[in-house]
């Protein structure tokens, strides 16, 4: 197990620290990056969960997440699975963070979890929701590793006692996802149809039953995910740029998902940001905000 990244900063109380690790390689098609963070100093105050291609699996120390979902339900987790959304969901916290987040592919929720992307959408579910009788043996063992690397193997450790190599694919809806996300959302949902031998009602129909989201809302994450990961580069590149990139209409219809998905203009997001958060880029350079 090496480390992929380690950022550490203090300033003025605040104090933040965030690492990053490499799955096991049978984990890496279902989970990217482990990242554990730790900030202290910062006012009590709240963060935005921001809608992306990844189902998020949380893990708390300190103190459990106090989460209210894209659905409107509030509640305080130890261990959470946090499915795809497009809707921001809100973190309220007092003014310190400790954990760790692991991003999840669609398919790793099924190969983990053996439960579909499809029944988590929208949804933030206790770990021992979906993995009985390991979510507490997951928890205890994290809090009681002695270091990060410590904490890495042991993710390898049991996630791999819960992957199930014999989980049913569905080619056609993989096929249809990896081009979404690789294209950032810049494919139409007919010319993707059309690659999968479907017309575009039945095509959307079945990924939304598989993924619970539909392939067009879907294309709208990911095109907002890859803005807002533009919008935070050192290079400071403008907002019409940031929109053309992208393949938005124009600066207004960027504007609206940004709204749409973060609650607040592009404008008023950068001029939040404060401090790192563990959904963004992998840059430290362009700290996200908890206000």
């Amino acid at each position: 197990m090496s480390c992929a990244e380690r950022c550490s900063v203090s300033e003025m109380g605040v104090s933040s620290e965030m690492e990053r690790g490499v799955p096991h390689p049978r984990l890496r098609s279902f989970i990217p990056e482990y990242t554990g963070y730790r900030t202290s100093g910062l006012p009590p105050g709240v963060h935005v969960g921001l809608p992306s291609q990844w189902l998020r699996l949380i893990v708390a120390f300190d103190a459990g997440v106090d989460v209210t979902a894209p659905t409107g339900e509030r509640d305080t987790y130890w261990a959470m699975l946090a499915g795809l959304h497009a809707r921001p969901a809100i973190v309220r916290h007092d003014g310190s963070t400790h954990g760790i987040l692991i991003p999840l592919t669609p398919a790793g929720a099924s190969a983990l979890f053996s439960t579909p992307a499809s029944q988590l959408a929208s949804v933030i579910a206790p770990l021992d929701a979906v993995l009985p009788g390991g979510a507490a043996e997951l928890v205890d063992r994290l809090a009681s590793a002695a270091s990060w690397m410590a904490r890495w193997a042991v993710l390898d450790d049991l996630l791999l006692r819960q992957l199930h190599t014999d989980v049913e694919s569905d080619l056609l809806m993989g096929h249809a996802w990896c081009s979404i996300v690789g294209s950032h959302g810049s494919i139409p949902i007919a010319d993707i149809a059309s690659e999968v031998g479907l017309n575009r009602q039945h095509f959307s129909r079945r990924f939304t039953q598989k993924y619970g989201l539909s392939p067009k809302v879907m294309s709208r994450v990911v095109r907002f995910e890859r803005a807002h990961r533009m919008i935070r580069l050192p290079t400071l590149p403008s907002l019409a740029n940031v929109a053309a990139a992208c393949g938005y209409a124009d600066q207004a219809h960027m504007t609206r998902d940004f709204n749409e998905f973060t609650g607040s203009s592009p404008t008023v997001w950068m001029r939040d940001e404060l401090l790192p958060s563990v959904q963004d880029d992998r840059s430290p350079s362009r700290p996200r905000s908890i206000r």
